[in-house]
């Protein structure tokens, strides 16, 4: 834990000890603040610490894009101060329940209300503008001052907690963005494409140097067919790609099948480790916070790509000592 961090949890139970009446108050509650995806949740508990008791709606391996509530879930979300979710149709089918809520209580898209328009990456179907934002580090980070703003109007006598937590969640991410570019770059040039189940990579394409095909569209609502398979086992054999990866929320059959169809072109090609796209790993693990989320995903793809993994920055040793991974 940072000194800045240490400095901060002194503060907040100094406080509570001088003023026990608070603790009946709201003001001194912590903030019953539920996110849609983990991806989202992490960084509003980044920001939110001792301050927030917060949960994600949808867990390991649930893909948001297909994923309906339960009258389970809308209990939870009619019981939540605030509510986070990514936005830009990510949720799909969840919209309306999301737009009704917010008639009651703050509901943050924190996407929308973080880019600009010229940022986005278009599509050509339903969606028209493709969700998956916290594939590049550097754009996601822009959600951080809007979850500290969002949870500083809900609780003021914790703004200064917030903003603290942000600004150094912010210098993490900056770091992370820097990492990751730096490691893909390391990547030989003809092998340098990222082959996955479904589009949900392009912003990680675009940002670091790395072209991506996805087998499956934007949404994975559409079905994959025969042309689908053939289009990329092609596309694996002209290349020379030797992995292709599957991913924790889609079934792994369309990956495998290019991956038949390329070897009776020729090509030996292999699977690549699972990568996460949509959903992050459990509770409680590297692979279930955001930074490790894409660590993994990073060292994952260019380990299969015949890269180099680049040494962490100065700025991510603190985040690497803490789940006990190697300074290089």
């Amino acid at each position: 834990m940072t000194a800045r961090r240490l400095a901060g949890v002194a503060l907040l139970v100094t406080t509570c000890l001088t003023a026990p009446a608070m603790a009946q108050t709201p003001e001194a509650k912590p903030i019953n603040a539920v996110s849609t995806t983990g991806m989202v949740g992490d960084v509003v508990q980044q920001v939110g610490g001792e301050c927030l008791a917060g949960s994600n709606l949808m867990g390991p391996g649930v893909d948001p894009h297909l994923y309906q509530a339960s009258a389970r879930d809308v209990s939870t979300l009619q019981q939540a101060e605030i509510i986070f979710y990514s936005g830009y149709s990510l949720e799909g089918q969840l919209g309306d329940v999301l737009e009704r809520l917010g008639e009651t209580r703050p509901t943050i898209g924190v996407a929308p209300a973080s880019t600009d328009a010229d940022e986005l990456i278009s599509t050509q179907d339903e969606y028209g503008l493709d969700p998956h934002l916290w594939m590049d580090a550097s754009l996601w980070s822009r959600i951080v001052p809007t979850v500290a703003d969002a949870l500083s109007e809900v609780r003021p006598a914790c703004e200064s907690r917030f903003r603290d937590n942000a600004e150094a969640y912010v210098v993490e991410l900056e770091a992370l963005h820097q990492w990751v570019e730096e490691s893909i770059a390391s990547i030989p040039d003809a092998q340098r494409i990222l082959v996955t189940a479904h589009d949900a990579f392009n912003y990680y394409g675009r940002a670091y140097g790395i072209e991506v095909a996805g087998i499956q569209g934007l949404s994975t609502s559409t079905e994959t067919g025969v042309a689908d398979i053939r289009r990329m086992a092609e596309l694996v054999v002209e290349r020379g790609v030797p992995a292709v990866f599957v991913e924790s929320t889609i079934s792994p059959r369309t990956v495998q099948a290019v991956i038949e169809a390329a070897r009776q072109q020729g090509q030996d090609v292999s699977i690549g480790s699972q990568l996460y796209s949509d959903a992050m790993g459990e509770a409680g693990t590297l692979d279930g916070t955001y930074i490790g989320m894409l660590y993994r995903n990073t060292r994952h793809i260019v380990e299969a790509l015949d890269g180099e993994v680049a040494a962490l920055p100065d700025a991510l040793q603190d985040w690497a000592r803490r789940w006990d991974i190697p300074a290089s």
